[in-house]
């Protein structure tokens, strides 16, 4: 039986250089924004290994403070609110909406699992107009864990009603794909440009340069499963 495909959603589907204005207008650099979704992964993390929990705006919110006192910035109300909301309205990348109709006439049954809370998720998926092709749009928050916490993994198997072996994590973030696998899940990378996968843990069986590419990929694998 083929494998549901279940997608993270910030870099994989949506596109965050779309936020980078707001980071020129704050911080009169864009490569800021980089720096910032960096530090959000770090604590993340950090949450993670310390077994602390916050959900994934608390984090957005707290990394965007982290930032600015390293870029030496006083952040306005309006140019916070404006980088945080704008995260809710990221437009898809240019491949994905193509990606998604390939799988679906796959015969393939459609997820999405992010970090970020289950309202935020849905608004950003709605906005994005892709929502309607996922049978379930999941969040780590139902786990009070964020990825790549294999509980978070887990919990999404449950609610889909199949082990985690019958899971496929797509994802542009290689400690997605290892926390995914880790957790029994098959893995499908996305290697946007400065996207690598670490080569201390198994490659996964799918890899391509943008989502079109790895549903091609998908659809290959899962219909000779």
């Amino acid at each position: 039986m083929a494998r549901v495909i279940v997608f993270d959603v910030n870099e994989t589907l949506l596109d965050l250089n779309d936020l980078d204005p707001y980071f020129e207008r704050a911080f009169g650099d864009k490569a800021v924004r980089g720096a910032w979704f960096t530090q959000m992964i770090e604590s993340a993390m950090v949450g993670v290994i310390t077994g602390t929990y916050a959900d994934f705006g608390e984090v957005a919110r707290g990394a965007l403070e982290m930032t600015a006192e390293r870029e030496g910035v006083e952040l306005s109300d309006e140019d916070r609110n404006a980088i945080l909301m704008g995260v809710r309205k990221l437009p898809p990348h240019p491949e994905v909406r193509e990606a998604l109709e390939t799988l679906r006439e796959g015969g393939l049954r459609l997820a999405a699992l992010t970090n970020s809370t289950l309202e935020v998720a849905q608004s950003q998926l709605t906005q994005a107009g892709i929502a309607g092709f996922f049978e379930q749009i999941l969040s780590a928050d139902s786990a009070e864990q964020l990825k790549p916490a294999a509980e978070v993994y887990r919990k999404a198997a449950q609610s889909l009603e199949v082990e985690t072996s019958e899971m496929r994590l797509v994802a542009a973030h290689a400690w997605d794909i290892a926390g995914a696998m880790r957790a029994g899940c098959a893995g499908a990378f996305v290697a946007r440009p400065g996207k690598v996968l670490d080569p201390l843990f198994p490659k996964p069986d799918v890899v391509g340069e943008d989502l079109l590419e790895v549903a091609r990929k998908i659809v290959e694998v899962e219909g000779a499963a």
